[in-house]
């Protein structure tokens, strides 16, 4: 695969949205090496010097008053990075540890951490041939940056920690090795910029964001089925009506529902002498509550992408000033409320969701569909108990909606005094999304049970392809059979966005 050439400052969600989903490898614009290394010259100049320069000659934290001899630096630097790798837990995915990766290197980019252009070449190249350190997921408070998995990052990258390449896991320096690549022995500083920074977080966060707007995608897709599905009315998707309240998500949600139930079969049949007036919420709210989703995740895409592009370590080398200044740029909050909005975000859309497909099991409810979608109930339970098992998802997601950023804990002997919680709320919404895409692909079988109801009527022509590319993998449920293996299939069919395809769908900056 080329690798993308991103542009320090100028990078765009795109190029992160293709390195999540594609595993894009990436190299900075060859115009960023001067500025890296004019920084890394003022380093070499203050390690050289006697004056005390925090985190190039001096311990770090709470230690940063004792001072560190010259000759101590390289092992200054390689203590650092072994001491911080106190990681716990299951180990990062792959495509979200490359996001990170890519994001260090975004960072090294801007010129002000002063490293060697050595130590980005060395992960330019580990993602060109495939070196994906193996990074415990637990264990960052987004204080002093992501400080334990960054470590286990750059333990790859001094021969130390373990990697996986092509499926193998190898220790450190043999999976360099085994593809031609050498450990770097780190210089003045290099190692606290590795550790400093937001960029676990923010790669967790960024594949929270995109995958949360793809389920908000299929979200508006199974919708619109659901209301063919119950024979909902059209009526509260008129234009009109969302352009007077202004939401650019309402607006887009109800126009993609529009464009989907158009031609609809099955509602043009009720148009005369339905005698219900309105609809339930989660039908004809649908555009208020997802399209407000929408919106909040662009805010936080907005947030998101600033960090991507930003430089977040400390201290930061102000080359044009000549300057070495200690601040807080790795204080992951920005990124932590970031990851906080999506959370509120994949939660509503799964909570209007679940009772959608509560509202087509309940025969009081879903205008003259059979009790909980099967054909011969009593005898048959149909889709009862996976509208329960919708319900617990919701239900599980609520409570890991709550915000993290307000739980801060003293940390490091109260050097870190207020700290971010960012790394676990933002690791939360892979767990939450995953919760979501069942949720949808449960509603999406009971929608495509329903719509099969009304027979011979038929749905539009976008709904009824969306119906038949989910009956390829999950045949029409005739009478009860073992359900788990469907219910994963569905979620893997929202994860995968196969019900989107040909689809004209609100995009986030470009991204489908």
């Amino acid at each position: 695969m080329t690798a993308l050439t991103l542009d320090p400052g100028a990078i765009s969600l795109s190029e992160l949205a293709q390195v999540y989903w594609h595993q894009a490898p990436v190299v900075l614009a060859p115009s960023s090496r001067e500025a890296i290394e004019n920084a890394a010259a003022l380093i070499a100049e203050a390690a050289a010097g006697d004056a005390p320069v925090y985190g190039v000659n001096t311990g770090f934290g709470k230690l940063a008053s004792l001072k560190i001899a010259s000759e101590d630096t390289e092992t200054l630097q390689r203590n650092l990075i072994l001491s911080h790798c106190c990681g716990i837990g299951d180990a990062m995915p792959r495509d979200v540890t490359r996001l990170m990766m890519a994001l260090k290197l975004s960072s090294f980019g801007r010129g002000a951490s002063g490293v060697r252009w050595a130590l980005v070449q060395l992960l330019q190249d580990m993602l060109e041939r495939g070196v994906t350190p193996v990074v415990p997921a637990q264990g960052s408070v987004g204080a002093s940056g992501d400080l334990a998995p960054l470590a286990h990052m750059t333990a790859v990258m001094i021969g130390e920690g373990e990697a996986e390449v092509d499926g193998n896991v190898l220790p450190g320096r043999a999976a360099l090795a085994s593809v031609e690549l050498e450990p770097v022995v780190l210089g003045p500083k290099e190692g606290l910029a590795c550790i400093n920074g937001t960029q676990f977080t923010t790669a967790y966060a960024l594949a929270g964001l995109f995958q949360a707007w793809r389920a908000a995608q299929n979200a508006l897709v199974i919708s619109a089925m659901s209301t063919d599905a119950i024979m909902g009315s059209t009526a509260p998707l008129h234009a009109d009506i969302h352009a007077l309240r202004g939401h650019r998500g309402q607006i887009e949600a109800a126009e993609a529902m529009r464009a989907v139930l158009a031609g609809s079969e099955i509602r043009e049949s009720h148009r005369e002498g339905d005698t219900r007036v309105q609809d339930p919420y989660c039908i004809r709210c649908q555009p208020q509550v997802t399209g407000a989703a929408m919106d909040v995740l662009r805010q936080a895409a907005a947030t998101l992408l600033v960090e991507a592009n930003a430089a977040t370590d400390n201290p930061l080398v102000l080359t044009e000033a000549g300057l070495i200044v200690s601040g807080g740029n790795f204080h992951a909050e920005p990124a932590g409320f970031a990851a906080d909005m999506i959370a509120l975000a994949t939660a509503e859309i799964g909570a209007i969701a679940q009772r959608r497909i509560a509202l087509m099991v309940d025969p009081t409810l879903s205008f003259d569909l059979p009790p909980f979608l099967t054909a011969n109930p009593g005898l048959n339970s149909g889709l009862m108990i996976a509208e329960v098992s919708s319900a617990a998802l919701m239900s599980e997601n609520k409570h890991l909606a709550n915000p993290c950023v307000t739980d801060s804990t003293p940390t490091s002997a109260n050097q870190e005094d207020h700290v971010s919680m960012a790394a676990h709320g933002a690791r939360r919404l892979a767990r939450m999304v995953r919760n979501l895409q069942y949720i949808l692909g449960i509603e999406a079988l009971c929608a495509a049970s329903g719509i099969e109801f009304r027979a011979p009527l038929r749905t539009s022509a976008p709904l009824q392809a969306v119906l038949e590319r989910l009956r390829q993998d999950i045949p029409a449920l005739e009478q009860d059979r073992y359900m788990a293996p469907d219910l994963e299939t569905a979620q893997q069919l929202v994860a995968d966005a196969c019900l989107l395809s040909g689809l004209d769908l609100p995009q986030l900056e470009g991204i489908a």
